[in-house]
């Protein structure tokens, strides 16, 4: 190619073309492999450690980009795993996996149906209470004398309110949230639904990307860490549920307002490990000192006693004997989760720490052991 050829011009170049007619034959027309690259030279050390570096950079905006949907998707796998128990179970009692994956999501709508048909009357009703005592409030919240009051000048409750509603932004801002969070909901059970679905093919294709000879201890672990998750889900729903029931039987006996609705705030947030009955206690306190202080008083106890009860008996029996996490390490799990993640950090950290607990006693203690 390139014809004619000028030696003289072409240097270097005409001497190679040289070599390499001599090299070319009939049995190697483009001639024999040369020599490998060193791979220790510095020039391609250094390329190496910049291209890993930008692919590493690139990964992490990634992440960060994709963090939401990432969020979500990592959900809807918990919490798809978390059903597995009981998907498994039909399918040992004869079922088939379509039948048993749709038995569950019909029964758990039901039930969620059935409870919204029962619950969202009352609180609609208590919601309208509320707004229309709410002048109310506000006077008292700006009488220094009244407990109300106090509460306003040392936390500032009626200013952070202004400042929400203030030029109809906040409640905007309220909608455009209350709108992602639906939308997020409704991907979260389509994702929720095609996992459970899918579980057994989604598991052997993650088996399959490790190596042969590992595979079968994997398959021994990871099963056991997905055991812990869907004992921790169940255990975790069911002792949620305990907690709304027990605090709407108190509220209701005590004549404390807006009883269901403060009964299922106590639900939702008693998912939320060590912060969110805390949390839930202390509205459900501030509201019973509405009706009176010796009322109030009780419902601080009832709330430290529930949570000593909660904390000794029904989690040990419910869910102590699958996750056994020690209790500095679930504090500590949970603050961690909640930090990188809010909500949905927090309510997985328990579960993953104790994954992290069976891989280290399984794999990494005896290595070191051993080492």
């Amino acid at each position: 190619m390139g014809q004619p050829h000028d030696p003289q011009r072409e240097g270097p170049v005409a001497q190679a073309e040289a070599e390499a007619a001599q090299i070319s034959d009939s049995d190697q027309p483009l001639g024999v492999l040369g020599k490998r690259f060193n791979r220790k030279s510095p020039f391609l050390v250094g390329m190496a450690a910049a291209a890993g570096v930008a692919v590493t950079y690139g990964l992490v905006l990634l992440l960060v980009g994709l963090r939401d949907v990432l969020i979500v998707i990592g959900l809807a796998m918990f919490i798809a795993i978390g059903l597995e128990p009981v998907v498994s179970w039909l399918v040992g009692r004869r079922f088939p996996r379509w039948l048993a994956v749709t038995s569950v999501f019909v029964v758990a709508f039901g039930a969620i149906g059935g409870f919204l048909t029962a619950a969202i009357p009352a609180v609609v009703e208590q919601a309208t209470q509320l707004v229309d005592k709410a002048p109310d409030y506000l006077r008292a919240a700006q009488d220094s004398s009244s407990w109300l009051g106090k509460l306003n000048e040392r936390f500032g409750i009626q200013q952070a309110v202004e400042n929400f509603l203030g030029g109809g932004s906040g409640l905007l801002d309220a909608g455009v949230a209350v709108f992602g969070v639906l939308t997020n909901l409704l991907i979260l059970i389509v994702l929720t639904i095609y996992f459970v679905a899918d579980l057994p093919r989604i598991r052997a294709s993650l088996y399959r990307l490790i190596p042969h000879s590992r595979r079968p201890r994997a398959i021994l672990i990871g099963d056991e860490i997905s055991a812990k998750v869907g004992g921790y889900v169940l255990g975790n729903l069911l002792i949620s549920v305990i907690a709304g029931v027990v605090t709407l039987i108190w509220l209701l006996i005590f004549g404390v307002p807006y009883a269901v609705l403060l009964a299922i705030t106590v639900a939702v947030l008693d998912l939320i490990p060590v912060v969110g009955s805390i949390v839930g206690g202390v509205v459900v306190s501030l509201v019973a000192l509405t009706v009176s202080v010796p009322v109030g008083l009780a419902t601080i106890g009832f709330v430290v006693v529930y949570r000593l009860v909660e904390d000794y008996l029904l989690i040990p029996k419910i869910i102590g004997g699958v996750v056994k996490v020690p209790a500095l390490v679930t504090v500590v799990a949970v603050l961690l989760g909640g930090a990188l993640l809010g909500v949905v950090g927090a309510l997985v950290a328990i579960p993953v720490a104790a994954a992290g607990l069976l891989l280290a006693e399984q794999v990494l203690y005896p290595r070191l052991d051993r080492a």
